[in-house]
């Protein structure tokens, strides 16, 4: 990857012709940092959120040894930059290939499943294995969250006791309970009242969980929805988890994915064209803008020019390349009302799910990279102290940053 410092940087000595990704391995860096300083737990890196290589090494670099991974190539993903990681197969419904893979192949010990049949289906492919460590997935409420994750997956609260106790008595090793919240929660009680549903369903079961693991869900920065500060998400799950039925020795885990990454990338997409209010971009929904086009998240934006432009800002909508009208980010993105074919556009906060779920559609979607080395528009750990516009004013949000505190004590 080349090096600049900034985007201007970029476009003053290179004139891309493709879109860039702009990565700031600091921000992954400092998160990551974070979550060990403040989580009195296990972090796993959810590795969906963005599986780039230069990530997990940031995140080995910096602490991280667990990895949240839902499937054999993000196995050998992880494994090929941090062959001495924990992995832990949390998708709950795999193929008896992968779980034979990862089992004898990649070391993979811990499973997580939501059924009987998935719970069989790990025996079976594993060989009856007794050093397994199995997670049940409850379904929990989601409330406050962007997006609702529990229709898929997660045991009801009513079906989970039996479950729990056939899976307690499957392993001679770790039994524990995950949930997801949702993605970018916005309530951190969220996580304590989840927990208390995991409890009750626990005691129901007349089971004791040596894991208890409260998934992803750790917001970031977007205009329109500006979280309460970190710590409080931390301070919730640790106070859940002392009012909790469980052993003095029961681990704590989490899962953050957009929380690490989120910050860390921003792309760089050309203006091909401006027709009133819309700009039609190098980049789109069907490479990095799939939240802006399917969530309508206005992700904050800056014009990228090598000379002056106007300090009046007025609402834009974009067009992504392809033939597909669909390919379409309504926003509204707040630029220069001067903005023009030929000028860049630099879209923050893409670091997680933005590169991971890039095509090719219609040729397009091959990005360049650039490591640079400003800071991301927003942040939650002190990086940048930017506000951003909401998408619904000219206002400001004011972005909250929350200090780091001392290193965590892992409950034991």
């Amino acid at each position: 990857m080349h090096n600049h410092h900034s985007a201007l940087d970029l476009v003053r000595e290179r004139s891309p012709e493709r879109p860039v990704a702009l990565v700031r391995p600091d921000a992954v860096a400092l998160a990551g940092s974070w979550f060990q300083q403040n989580f009195k737990g296990e972090v796993l890196y959810a590795v969906k959120a963005n599986p780039s290589p230069w990530v997990i090494e940031t995140l080995r670099d910096c602490g991280i040894t667990s990895y949240d991974v839902a499937s054999i190539p993000e196995i050998e993903l992880v494994r090929s930059v941090h062959p001495k990681a924990r992995l832990a197969f949390m998708h709950p419904v795999k193929s008896r290939r992968a779980i034979t893979a990862a089992y004898f192949d990649h070391g993979v010990r811990t499973f997580a499943l939501d059924t009987h049949e998935e719970l069989d289906k790990i025996l079976d492919a594993t060989g009856r294995a007794k050093d397994l460590n199995l997670l049940v997935r409850l379904h929990v409420s989601a409330e406050g969250a962007a997006y609702t994750l529990s229709g898929k997956f997660g045991v009801s609260v009513e079906q989970a006791p039996s479950l729990l106790l056939a899976t307690r008595r499957a392993t001679d090793e770790l039994m524990g309970v995950s949930f997801h919240v949702g993605s970018q929660c916005m309530r951190p009680t969220a996580y304590q009242a989840a927990m208390a549903q995991a409890s009750r369903a626990l005691v129901r079961a007349g089971v004791f969980a040596d894991v208890v693991d409260v998934g992803g869900g750790f917001p970031s920065v977007y205009p329109g929805m500006v979280p309460p500060d970190m710590d409080q998400y931390v301070d919730s799950i640790h106070r859940g988890f002392d009012d909790m039925r469980v052993h003095e020795t029961t681990e704590l885990w989490c899962e953050p994915g957009r929380a690490l990454v989120a910050e860390s990338s921003s792309i760089l997409a050309k203006v091909e064209l401006k027709k009133g209010d819309a700009l039609y971009l190098n980049d789109g929904s069907y490479g990095s803008m799939f939240d802006a086009t399917h969530s309508r998240w206005p992700f904050p934006t800056k014009l990228i020019r090598d000379g002056e432009s106007s300090t009046l800002l007025k609402p834009f909508r974009f067009y992504g390349p392809t033939c597909d009208s669909i390919d379409h980010m309504p926003g509204p993105f707040w630029l220069p009302e001067d903005v023009r074919e030929g000028d860049y556009v630099e879209i923050g906060m893409l670091g997680a799910y933005g590169v991971a779920m890039n095509t090719r559609f219609n040729g397009f979607g091959e990005n360049d990279h650039s490591v640079v080395r400003d800071a991301p528009m927003a942040s939650m750990y002190g990086l940048a102290r930017r506000s951003i516009p909401t998408p619904r004013s000219e206002e400001p949000s004011v972005v909250r940053f929350p200090r780091a505190k001392g290193r965590k004590t892992r409950r034991r």
